[in-house]
């Protein structure tokens, strides 16, 4: 197996890295990104996009993640196009992402309060006039406000419904990165089923390996470019004369980080390339979730630390590489979580 990027996934990564270096704002970052077809690389030529697969899109949020750019690329992206492509009818994709390629935002309710990623969703959905009534409650649902649909796991599958829909309730709730986050309710709120609805149990793993592969995406990203970010500051900071790189206990540190992303590296690569493959990824989707959520945190900590002072800097670039981490890690149910489950899947093989 190959994992090295191809022309195409090359090409798409600088077109994404030249735009994510011209220091824009949130919003007119977002724009650019949408103008430059980087969000609708996987949607088909019909609803303006390219017909690319999993691995350019998810090239798209690695190179996200490696500017910490606070914009709604994962959850579009990685929570709500990619899910909708693989579930949907075409008729459910024509109707869900028609604004995508626009800059229209997506997400989808990916835990339940204290059950991350749920198996047995608690959320409930039964027939209703003009689709399926969703009942239940939410946690860590990122841009909901702006999103023109949410994805909600549930006991009958997994279920688009419109953030605005009547029934829909939503509460914004802290973020160590300051970005959109809400506690949703929903109360009989009419949406969606995703395809047949015939298999609920594998549209709901289908959802949530696309969400934490893309997770596993932007995680590399975020890493490689916060170390990258590190390594220029020690080498040209000096202290008694001489760069900090060149102290032993500063590379010795340094060092001990870089493997610690190059191993995060390689775990999101297997995971993304055996997704994009259509191969059984749960194995290699379980131990990079895991990765992220054990070492992601301490890494950056270390971080900060060979920054100095500057570090703690709420205006430095480095905090906004840390505090996504910390969304991240929460998001994924943390690092207890995400051992019992590769733990789980070791006592059952």
């Amino acid at each position: 197996m190959d994992f090295a990027r191809d022309e195409t996934q090359e090409e798409v990564a600088g077109v994404a890295a030249d735009l994510l270096g011209r220091g824009l704002g949130s919003d007119e970052l977002w724009s650019a990104l949408a103008g430059a077809d980087l969000l609708s690389l996987a949607l088909p030529e019909r609803l303006g996009g390219s017909g690319l697969g999993v691995a350019e899109a998810l090239t798209v949020l690695t190179e996200v993640g490696r500017a910490a750019a606070l914009v709604p690329a994962l959850p579009t992206i990685g929570f709500g196009v990619l899910p909708v492509l693989a579930l949907a009818t075409d008729t459910q994709r024509d109707a869900l992402l028609s604004d995508v390629a626009a800059g229209g935002v997506l997400t989808a309710a990916l835990a339940e309060p204290g059950r991350p990623f749920p198996q047995a969703p608690s959320a409930t959905a039964v027939e209703a006039d003009g689709g399926v009534a969703v009942t239940g409650s939410f946690v860590a649902v990122p841009y909901a406000d702006r999103a023109r649909s949410i994805l909600v796991p549930t006991s009958a599958g997994v279920v688009a419904v419109a953030s605005d829909a009547d029934g829909v309730t939503l509460r914004e709730s802290p973020t160590s990165a300051h970005t959109p986050e809400f506690s949703v309710r929903l109360e009989s709120a009419v949406g969606t089923r995703l395809g047949s609805g015939t298999d609920a149990a594998s549209d709901l793993e289908t959802l949530y390996s696309l969400a934490t592969a893309a997770i596993a995406a932007y995680a590399d990203g975020l890493l490689t470019g916060a170390t990258e970010l590190t390594a220029k500051h020690v080498s040209e900071r000096h202290q008694f004369g001489k760069p900090l790189a060149t102290f032993q206990a500063v590379a010795q540190q340094i060092a001990d980080v870089y493997v610690t992303a190059r191993a995060l590296h390689v775990a999101a690569l297997s995971s993304i390339w055996r997704v994009s493959e259509g191969l059984d990824a749960a194995d290699d989707l379980d131990v990079a979730a895991y990765w992220i959520a054990a070492e992601l945190l301490p890494a950056m900590r270390v971080l900060h630390h060979l920054h100095g002072g500057i570090g703690v800097d709420e205006t430095y670039p480095m905090h906004r590489y840390s505090s996504t981490a910390k969304d991240i890690a929460r998001l994924l149910g943390g690092a207890s979580y995400r051992l019992d489950l590769v733990g789980a899947r070791c006592s059952s093989n």
